[in-house]
């Protein structure tokens, strides 16, 4: 009775482990989506709309997902307070403190850095060709993000499923 429960104990936990590693597959997509819808927002409030760099960070961050959000929303915190020199600063604070907790990489964080080079230093033409180059790079990270999730998302599930098996088979 002990080793059954024990091996559905253990199926489970690497099941888990494996849907946890699919999960972060699944999501990249979706932050990154939401980053580039972020973008597009900013250019239009920055553009279109005329707003402050700090308001325009405020009004993206709240209007897409809480996960990329956060980013925007600290990093107009940061250039209210004078905490940072600049917004590229206010954005790499940001992202230091809240990249960690999404499933988006490195590279979508240097695309943000170095639009953040260009954001409040420029005047508003250049700030929108600097806007539109990063979603362009990004719609590219998006493709090759789905392309990922389509061919491990699944093979990590079936991977956590199949080794905890794996571990109660060789325990009986």
């Amino acid at each position: 009775m002990v080793k059954l429960i024990g091996a559905v104990l253990i199926l489970f936990s690497a099941s888990m482990v494996g849907w946890q590693i699919g999960r972060y597959y699944a999501y990249r997509p979706i932050q990154l989506r939401a980053l580039l819808v972020a973008l597009q927002m900013l250019e239009t409030e920055i553009v279109y709309g005329l707003t402050p760099l700090h308001r325009a960070f405020v009004k993206v961050g709240h209007r897409v997902t809480e996960d990329v959000g956060k980013v925007f929303i600290l990093a107009a915190e940061l250039l209210v307070t004078e905490k940072a020199q600049s917004a590229e600063d206010s954005l790499r604070q940001a992202m230091s403190r809240h990249w960690p907790q999404t499933a988006l990489r490195k590279q979508e964080g240097d695309v943000l850095t170095s639009l953040g080079q260009v954001l409040g230093s420029s005047d508003r033409e250049d700030q929108q060709k600097h806007l539109r180059l990063a979603v362009t790079h990004l719609r590219g990270l998006e493709e090759e993000a789905r392309a990922e999730q389509a061919k491990y998302e699944k093979m990590y599930k079936s991977l956590g499923f199949l080794g905890g098996l794996l571990v109660v088979i060789l325990m009986f």
